[in-house]
């Protein structure tokens, strides 16, 4: 990945003389594995001033690691506890002696001390938001990242067999789920990026649930939600797996779901805005009546070093133009109706220009036990 390194500090630094933005001050493990081409990087800092050379902040023990692995060639090492990331991103824009700079973050990560240390440093400092931009970069994919994300959607395919294999009623849904992290393990996972879902039926229109110790129902749906990573970069899929003898209703909604999938994988190319592609899935689950519980404005979003990147994200009205090498997931929203509805299903899919593929490639069912 280091020979990817330049131009993508390139185009972060054109972003950033867009935006009129000093430097880009980068903490959060994801964008650090993009911009330095490391991906078990801790405790690191990375300095991108819009014009000029960027500048890596590291543990001193990794820095000969760093130095091979990566893709920036001033790697500044430090021995704590006298110096952290804070304290030499801190010394660093210090140096610059910039009257009132304006510095960029990627939003959510930067924490107390790091902002406290560059405080201290440029009192005067602004402070922008670059985690967009930053999203949008990553956006479009690398041949070596997508062969990564291949490599993990295998791993899925191996986890997604064995919790189908041995899911029954009354196991726990942290019974099933371990059953597939050790499948997906031995194929060459290196873990989740997100809290992993098997579920009852009876949470399944939760928003946000994850495996718990709940017993799972007999004649009834249960969701299986998985993720897998490899070298940093994840892939994610979900399936439905009716037990006994489920509610009719139950299976027509996965089955509206898979239709509502297919739509969308259809209208999946390149020049598409993602509102076209929200509307022509929105469309189908009307005309087949289920318009009303289709409460969702988001139906996917970019995969990468997250597992749900913020951009592009497949919205209600959104403008994004959805570019050849981008990895999408698609379509994880149920249909809300109390006591039938809650089956899932997702897939990451790569954008080619002349179609699409699936990196999970695994059956779509549905598999009635």
């Amino acid at each position: 990945m280091k020979n990817l390194v330049p131009g993508r500090i390139a185009a972060l630094q054109e972003k950033l003389r867009e935006m009129g933005i000093d430097a880009a001050m980068i903490y959060d493990r994801e964008n650090l594995i993009y911009f330095t081409g490391v991906d078990d990087l801790e405790g690191g800092g990375l300095a991108v001033p819009a014009e000029g050379e960027p500048e890596l902040f590291c543990l001193w023990m990794e820095a000969g690691h760093v130095r091979k692995a990566g893709g920036i060639e001033k790697v500044t090492p430090y021995r704590f506890p006298s110096h952290n990331q804070s304290t030499m991103m801190g010394a660093w824009l210090k140096a610059r002696n910039w009257r009132a700079p304006k510095l960029g973050f990627t939003r959510y990560f930067i924490s107390l001390k790091d902002y406290q240390c560059l405080r201290d440093a440029a009192p005067d400092m602004q402070v922008c938001d670059i985690a967009i931009p930053c999203y949008e970069i990553r956006s479009v994919k690398a041949p070596e990242e997508i062969e990564r994300m291949r490599n993990a959607g295998k791993a899925l395919a191996a986890g997604m067999r064995a919790a189908i294999g041995c899911v029954q009623p009354g196991m726990l849904e942290t019974e099933v789920l371990a059953e597939a992290e050790y499948a997906m393990a031995k194929a060459g996972s290196m873990g989740s990026s997100f809290r992993m879902q098997v579920l009852t039926h009876s949470r399944q229109l939760n928003l946000h649930p994850y495996a718990s110790r709940t017993p799972i129902e007999d004649n009834a749906p249960v969701v299986i939600h998985l993720g897998a990573s490899c070298d940093g970069y994840t892939a994610k899929m979900c399936r439905t797996v009716f037990l006994g003898t489920p509610k009719p209703e139950s299976l027509r909604i996965y089955e509206v779901l898979k239709g509502a999938q297919r739509i969308a994988v259809e209208a999946l190319r390149p020049g598409v805005t993602c509102g076209e592609l929200y509307d022509a899935a929105a469309a189908y689950v009307t005309e087949q009546g289920f318009g009303q519980n289709w409460v969702m404005e988001h139906i996917g979003y970019g995969v990468g070093i997250r597992q749900s990147e913020f951009y592009p994200i497949i919205a209600k009205g959104s403008a994004a133009v959805l570019r050849e090498n981008m990895v999408v997931d698609l379509l994880l929203p149920t249909i809300y109706i109390p006591g039938v509805g809650g089956p899932r299903i997702t897939d990451t899919i790569l954008l080619r220009r002349d179609g699409v593929e699936f990196l999970t490639d695994f059956p779509a069912g549905p598999v009635c036990k």
